[in-house]
């Protein structure tokens, strides 16, 4: 089976729309309906994900309106920004921080207030639209993952055909579900940022957070499902990150202290970005393991088979992008991030999270767009599942096939 693994990034998962949109585009998938029987996703990759699940009828139309919902963003359909609303964070903050430990409790559960968001995923959501998808025989399971503030585990909500793979492991918990807006809700909502949201789940009444935080195996809930072909969509330059790494080796002049702007930047990147960077180097040890002992004839402890991955990734550093558009962030909120210290671009890593503004996601879906027509071939011969050394399609060379990795079934 496909599957699609569509990582979290906060405003950076308009990028993923745009590869999305290309993709869609391919003269053999114009008119079917989408190609992924198995879809992962986590924050901003739950949101598209479970989009693109619901309306899997027509790959065209339903990429579209993923990119549609990035492209008309604005800040205030993602969080309150209001003077009041503001005030009512900021003074609630400081409350806690003086007398909260008097009073014996605290009234802060996140800086901003996210409900716009929990409006705007209801509306973006079909009714039943993931569960038609399965009915017909177009999506095999939809995966979403949120953290639980109870236990700190990770939550994979899943809603499939019957007889999926349900699995558990100490930090991570599979659990059947019919997927609701709520879950998508709770998958985005940004640690500190956003608030926790509530899911009543066997019979109790539970609090869960962003999907990133516990994720550190982006690509396992699609490969336990049954995935032997995946497509993962990132949102970090690996250009930029390999740019940074090699300025911070290099002998340069002494850097200031960083601002905890900066800081701050690379929490989030930490949560939502190196994951899938650090999974992938699994796969490729898995690989050579097992590659090995095929060749030494030597038996292993559970069957394996080949998953064959594709990443795609920006081309540009997302982070400089949101630096050109932070003067469209509203004036209160640009004001309070401006105050944690912006002296370089690094700084803006935060603002690339929360910048949910139509300029910044449209750049980032063209963006995405483009990295996506650039591999095309690539993404084509994945997708359709055939492997070529050279050959025309759509208009582009293909390159060598992909590179497979052999992994265990659960």
């Amino acid at each position: 089976m496909l599957g699609l693994v569509l990582t979290a990034g906060g405003a950076r998962g308009a990028y993923q729309a745009g590869v999305l949109k290309r993709i869609s585009e391919i003269p053999a998938l114009r008119e079917r309906p989408q190609p992924f029987e198995i879809i992962a996703g986590a924050s901003a990759g739950a949101i598209n994900g479970a989009i693109l699940g619901a309306q899997s009828d027509g790959f065209g139309p339903a990429a579209a309106e993923v990119a549609r919902v990035w492209a008309q963003l604005s800040v205030e359909r993602v969080f309150r920004t209001d003077p009041l609303a503001m005030l009512l964070g900021g003074a609630g903050l400081l409350r806690d921080f003086t007398v909260g430990s008097l009073l014996g409790w605290t009234a802060t559960h996140g800086l901003l207030d996210a409900s716009p968001l929990a409006a705007l995923l209801e509306r973006a959501l079909p009714p039943n639209g993931i569960r038609s998808a399965i009915e017909a025989g177009r999506v095999y399971a939809v995966a979403v993952t949120a953290t639980s503030y109870h236990s700190g585990r990770s939550y994979i909500f899943i809603q499939g055909r019957q007889g999926h793979a349900i699995w558990r492991k100490s930090r991570r918990v599979v659990l059947p579900v019919t997927l609701t807006h709520q879950h998508i809700f709770a998958s985005a909502a940004i640690p500190l940022v956003f608030p926790p949201v509530r899911i009543d789940s066997a019979g109790a009444e539970l609090w869960f957070g962003d999907g990133g935080l516990r994720l550190t195996t982006p690509l396992s809930p699609a490969i336990r499902l049954g995935a032997s072909r995946l497509l993962a969509i990132g949102v970090r330059s690996s250009r930029a990150a390999d740019a940074l790494a090699q300025e911070e080796a290099g002998a340069g002049p002494p850097q200031p202290c960083p601002p905890l702007a900066q800081i701050c930047g690379v929490f989030l990147n930490a949560i939502f970005l190196d994951h899938l960077d650090t999974d992938l180097d699994h796969l490729r040890r898995m690989n050579e393991l097992v590659a090995a002992q095929a060749q030494q004839g030597n038996g292993v402890l559970e069957p394996m088979r080949i998953v064959a991955p594709l990443v795609v990734s920006p081309s540009e550093d997302l982070a400089l992008v949101a630096q050109r558009f932070a003067h469209r962030m509203p004036r209160l909120l640009r004001f309070m991030l401006d105050g944690l210290g912006t002296p370089d671009a690094q700084s803006a890593d935060l603002m690339s999270y929360l910048l949910f503004d139509s300029a910044y996601t449209s750049a980032l879906v063209e963006i995405g767009y483009a990295d996506a027509g650039a591999r095309i071939g690539e993404i084509e011969q994945l997708i359709l599942g055939f492997r070529a050394s050279s050959a025309e399609v759509d208009g582009q060379v293909l390159g060598p096939a992909e590179e497979a990795h052999l992994l265990p079934p659960h």
